[in-house]
């Protein structure tokens, strides 16, 4: 398509001109991240920017095609047994990490182990819960040796399951499962998260620079198994948490990839970017995560159904977020096979009668605009979660009268203060699934998982979660599963307010990129047009 140009846009042209070579000269394509990686160490990362870069210079026994489906990584073939409680892997031999060294069936011991040891307080260590002790291990009540994974020679690796495992293909190309060196353990041990900066690495590129706030620099590794498919000489990801500030420096030609665009840009970029703008359905739901181990929202079940109903989600997705999000009253997003999405009480009637319902509930609360709520409302630096929280708590002081107090903080201090759930009241919340299945949403909110941010407990929930875990049918685990997010949306920890589309600009000389619902775009399939 022929873009339009106007005199907004003419000052940026003679930059074009200028930087265009400086971009892509000597194979490098430059991709804006968005915030600054909370952790390079592969059991401590959680952000999406973090998970991105760890996917580029490390690799597990299955890693994401372009098309973001499993296929092998490390593994040359898994061979399923025993009612596929088994699985037996075959590593492929020509394994090296970035320094040379040999990668060996060991290295995956090694990282799982470390993965569910209770001294690492692993993020994502539950997504390992369906292997042979490790739930047992990560509480502490079981000796780690025992974890149902072991080498049987160099080559491979035996993994040994509670109980079929729909999604186990994901799990092997999650970060969580990614191998471990015993230079590295050593070196993690010595000076912390810096030495998941230095490597070795096993994935298509190795990391070779970390500027706090400028660039992460990636070059090419000639250890990778594949390096022959490996167009790009060297990847720069560029932290860039404001969208205002990255669409600026991609119109100047100083990147080929976005992470996000500007909230109410959308429109315009789409006349004016027609070609560069890529905007996706995304399996993620974005939330407001609600403190439930304290006053005032906890033990006050009428008070948070009260906030959720008084949103007008139609507005904040049209008006004020403006590209393409869908509103969300549900945690698992649409999309997901033959699962029923479940919602809260209350969610069927039109917004007036919502809005009706929740100065009800708000009364029996204990509050009115006479004597209304105040509330933190807790964010991460950021114009859309700006927005979003400006409209947010607009409309819960019109129809209802709370008085909010909107917190900012950059993002390492926002998931840390999130974490510790000590002076957080309402925070920004949203997940971002590792896989296409309910329960990776759903795990969130079991009791003991580290990242229930809310500190929601729910006998019932726990219960039923268990129950699918270990029903073997689809149809019954998928109708366990939706019982289990029905209690948990009526408890009300956490207030869906959208569901995600991945949005990106992509500079029309980037080919190999392919949209997809986890938006993932592994580099070593991107390849740059040079001019």
């Amino acid at each position: 398509m022929k873009k339009k140009f106007n005199l907004m846009r003419l000052p940026f042209l003679v930059i074009l001109l200028l930087l265009n070579f400086s971009v892509s000269a000597g194979e490098k394509l430059v991709r804006g991240l968005g915030p600054e990686p909370d952790s390079l160490d592969i059991h401590l990362a959680q952000g999406v920017s973090a998970l991105n870069v760890l996917r580029d210079i490390r690799e597990g026994l299955m890693t994401l095609s372009a098309a973001g489906q499993p296929v092998n990584g490390v593994a040359e073939s898994i061979d399923m047994q025993a009612d596929d409680r088994l699985a037996i892997v075959h590593l492929k031999q020509n394994l090296n990490w970035s320094d040379g060294s040999p990668l060996r069936a060991a290295d995956f011991v090694r990282g799982w182990q470390r993965a569910v040891a209770p001294t690492t307080a692993a993020a994502n260590a539950v997504l390992l819960d369906s292997v042979v002790n490790a739930k047992a291990i990560r509480l502490g009540t079981q000796a780690i040796d025992s974890l149902g994974i072991r080498a049987l020679d160099e080559y491979t690796l035996e993994i040994r399951l509670n109980r079929k495992l729909p999604w186990l293909n994901w799990l092997l190309a999650h970060p969580l499962t990614y191998p471990l060196a015993d230079s590295l353990t050593e070196k993690t041990e010595a000076v912390g998260n810096a030495g998941h900066r230095n490597g070795p690495f096993n994935g298509a590129y190795s990391l070779t620079s970390w500027t706090p706030n400028d660039r992460l620099v990636l070059i090419r590794n000639p250890h990778f198994h594949s390096r022959e498919s490996v167009a790009l000489e060297r990847i720069e990801y560029i932290p860039i948490p404001n969208p205002n500030t990255e669409l600026n420096r991609f119109r100047a030609g100083e990147l080929h990839m976005t992470e996000t665009i500007p909230p109410a840009r959308f429109n315009w970029l789409k006349e004016n970017y027609a070609d560069e703008l890529k905007v996706y359905p995304y399996l993620g739901t974005f939330f407001l995560g609600l403190n439930l181990r304290q006053p005032p929202l906890a033990g006050n079940t009428n008070l948070r159904r009260a906030l959720l109903l008084a949103i007008d989600r139609d507005k904040l997705t049209a008006l004020v977020l403006a590209a393409g999000e869908k509103p969300a009253f549900s945690l698992v997003p649409p999309g997901l096979g033959e699962y029923q999405q479940q919602y809260p009480g209350g969610a069927g009637q039109q917004q007036a009668a919502r809005e009706t319902t929740a100065v009800a509930l708000y009364r029996q609360a204990g509050y009115s605009k006479e004597n209304p709520l105040h509330l933190e409302l807790r964010i991460n630096s950021s114009s859309t979660h700006r927005r979003m929280a400006l409209a947010v708590s607009a409309m819960w002081k019109q129809n209802l009268g709370v008085v909010t107090r909107i917190v900012h903080e950059e993002w390492k201090v926002f998931v840390n203060n999130r974490n510790q759930a000590v002076i957080t009241e309402v925070f920004r919340g949203g997940w971002i699934g590792d896989f296409p299945d309910p329960v990776t949403f759903l795990s969130l909110f079991i009791s003991d998982n580290v990242q229930n941010w809310s500190g929601y407990e729910s006998l019932r929930f726990n219960n039923l979660m268990a129950l699918a875990e270990d029903q073997a049918n689809p149809k019954q685990r998928l109708q366990l599963l939706q019982q289990a997010e029905k209690q948990l949306l009526d408890d009300v920890p956490m207030i869906p307010l959208y569901y995600y589309v991945s949005r990106h600009l992509v500079d029309q000389r980037v080919s190999g990129y392919s949209d997809n619902t986890l938006d993932i775009h592994l580099s070593r399939y991107l390849d740059l047009e040079q001019r």
